[in-house]
């Protein structure tokens, strides 16, 4: 019997509860799946960064630590957690970022601000570019934003991408390295930030690199709050940057009396750009706990090194 410790939470123990167990059963695994398990007989950990669990100590027959959230960098910093670590790539939180990244997007790129917040009897008759005359970079070609990149190019857009190593994905424009980084930024109409936040990664969009952005540019930030250096972004959306869409802060709740509330070219969404589908994780999570007892390479295995 394989001992499965959900150590998420008690607020998403009933959204997993049952189609975790399903998808076990589905993959052909004997397992025991509960919340209050031994350490000493665990075999496998279910967690969240806020989770239960902040001592992985004791836990010395787990064979692997899956994460439910996308985002590591606080488990990563863990000095307990010796166990590997599987960070969460859900089909249905991929679904979910390509959907809010598309939609506002397309949303800046057809000015629908101006239309359905400017009824004020003015007529408004500039007609948008084409998706082709619109550059679009993509910072982090993970499996959330190589998703995005290659949704947006199929659109037409004049798509860049960003990574720390070169790759290919048809339709995008590639860049890597910091000199990469500059040319993907240079005169791009809307950026959009899907990188995982390490200490290389931390205030990314700074003074020097936000000017680099097109006049009227628009900056959309669904990855991690702290990529963005929240005063020097205020500084450029008070000078040239033309919006800024934001989904992650550097506190959240974003507090009541942040400037970003009140800011009229800032849009505040609620850390709602995607979020974990428990139906389509359960079949991620079970996955790698059959690798686990076959003897097989585990799926989204974090790197050390790296951080993500």
């Amino acid at each position: 019997m394989i001992r499965v410790l959900f150590a998420a939470g008690a607020r998403c123990w009933p959204d997993y509860e049952k189609v975790l167990r399903q998808a076990l059963a589905e993959a052909g695994l004997s397992a025991d799946l509960s919340p209050n398990h031994a350490p000493e007989r665990v075999d496998y950990i279910v967690t969240a960064p806020n989770g239960d669990v902040q001592d992985y100590s004791p836990y010395t027959r787990c064979k692997l630590v899956q994460t439910i959230w996308a985002g590591v960098e606080t488990l990563t910093d863990n000095p307990t957690l010796v166990q590997p670590l599987a960070r969460m790539v859900d089909p249905g939180l991929t679904q979910g970022m390509v959907e809010w990244v598309t939609g506002h997007v397309l949303r800046h790129h057809l000015g629908m601000d101006r239309h359905i917040l400017g009824q004020d009897g003015s007529w408004r008759s500039e007609v948008p570019p084409l998706a082709a005359d619109r550059p679009v970079s993509v910072l982090g070609l993970g499996a959330l934003g190589t998703a995005c990149a290659t949704t947006l190019a199929g659109l037409g857009f004049a798509v860049r991408g960003w990574a720390r190593r070169d790759r290919e994905i048809p339709g995008v424009e590639v860049f890597s390295g910091d000199d990469g980084l500059a040319a993907a930024l240079r005169d791009a109409e809307i950026v959009v930030l899907l990188l995982p936040l390490t200490a290389q990664t931390r205030h990314v969009m700074r003074p020097d690199r936000l000017a680099l952005m097109a006049p009227g540019a628009v900056l959309l930030n669904p990855g991690r709050g702290p990529l963005i250096d929240e005063a020097a972004l205020l500084a450029a959306l008070d000078s040239h940057l033309g919006h800024a869409t934001l989904d992650v802060f550097e506190t959240e709740p974003l507090p009541a009396d942040h400037p970003f509330w009140a800011h009229p070219k800032v849009t505040v969404t609620p850390h709602i750009a995607s979020a974990t589908r428990p139906a389509t994780a359960a079949t991620v999570i079970a996955e790698n706990i059959r690798r686990g007892e076959a003897g097989a390479p585990f799926l989204h295995l974090v790197d050390r090194d790296t951080g993500y």
